[in-house]
């Protein structure tokens, strides 16, 4: 028998990157369908968004800057960035000091989607050719994601909320204003489609195994759904701002009692049990990943995510609160031994 030793497992970097819950003046939230063979996420319904270019983006924060895990310039650029290239809406003003929606043609704006992907033009001086800002400002942080060690690519993930401005047809029409474009695919290049719905229909679609969503997608939804309730019946924009200010208020909030808000909270995701009631993984989301295990950044104490994972991706997904599903445990447990 060999004594030599087991080589040890080295453990990824997380990549930076950033994504963009975007909210639709009838406050729905946007989606994109990745492609089968995509290598991170494949089939997923995911957030726009993806890794941050230093070619595009400026200064990434090394891997020894505290900055690293902390929203900044970078992470915010790259968040619009993406989403720009991967559904075509630009969130970006007039220079003019107007804060309006930058308006740009649909030829010209497809034209940049490409040539932004392939590195052949620059985000930021192309929006400064259309005489357009790039609206940073008005991203809300809403949690960070580090990747499990467990897992071969890692990230290190900025989420972000944007509202798109909110106007007189809003109750009636999702797009159809002139300044907010229909969001569309990529081509297939890496999303096969662009939708905005509900976070309850969402939420409902993956319940019931019909779309993917991962953990952090699905955990995210699940808090803003009972805030961003869309009837069957158009509600008024005073309406629609209400449940935007209830999101607001939302944010300010810690969600657990320990102090960090949502902005500053950090989760990776971690298995603490298998439930033989169903085979689905219990992921606790309390802790922030070992490249900030000594630092006073959090998540949350006080929910997990349900899910079952197989060769298709999560399945099963849901969102309970840690001390129900721990009772739970200890029930079924107490009744096996009897």
């Amino acid at each position: 028998m060999s004594s030599k030793p087991r080589p040890k497992r080295v453990v990824q970097e997380p990549r930076p990157s950033a994504s963009i819950l975007l909210i639709s003046p009838a406050n729905e939230i946007l989606l994109l369908h990745r492609v089968r063979t995509s290598s991170s996420f494949p089939s997923a319904h995911v957030f726009p968004g993806g890794n941050l270019s230093s070619s595009q983006d400026g200064k990434i924060p090394s891997v020894a800057d505290p900055g690293r895990h902390i929203d900044g310039p970078a992470y915010r650029l790259g968040a619009i960035r993406e989403c720009f290239e991967e559904s075509g809406i630009l969130l970006a003003r007039r220079n003019d000091g107007s804060g309006v929606i930058l308006e740009v043609a649909e030829d010209i704006r497809a034209q940049a989607r490409k040539d932004i992907h392939a590195g052949k033009l620059k985000f930021v001086d192309w929006v400064k050719s259309q005489g357009g800002i790039i609206d940073t400002e008005s991203l809300l942080p809403f949690t960070r994601w580090i990747t499990p060690t467990n897992v071969p690519k890692r990230f290190t993930t900025q989420m972000y909320i944007y509202f798109l401005p909110l106007t007189q047809n809003s109750a009636k029409n999702i797009t159809q204003e002139a300044m907010i474009p229909v969001p569309t695919s990529d081509g297939g290049v890496e999303h096969t489609a662009a939708l905005f719905g509900s976070c309850q229909k969402w939420l409902d679609q993956a319940r019931k195994n019909e779309i993917i969503l991962f953990p952090p997608q699905f955990y995210l939804m699940w808090l803003l759904s009972p805030f961003l309730s869309v009837p069957s019946s158009p509600i008024s924009t005073a309406e629609l701002q209400k449940q935007r200010d209830s999101v607001l208020e939302f944010l300010k909030s810690d969600g657990d009692g320990k102090g960090v808000k949502w902005a500053d909270k950090v989760m990776s995701p971690a298995v603490i049990l298998l439930r033989e009631s169903d085979q689905r993984a219990v992921l606790a989301l309390d802790k922030p990943g070992p490249e900030l295990k000594n630092s006073d950044r959090r998540g949350d104490e006080k929910r997990v995510v349900l899910v079952k994972f197989g060769k298709d991706g999560p399945r099963n997904v849901d969102v309970r609160y840690k001390k129900d599903v721990l009772e739970e445990e200890r029930v079924a447990s107490s009744d096996a031994k009897l």
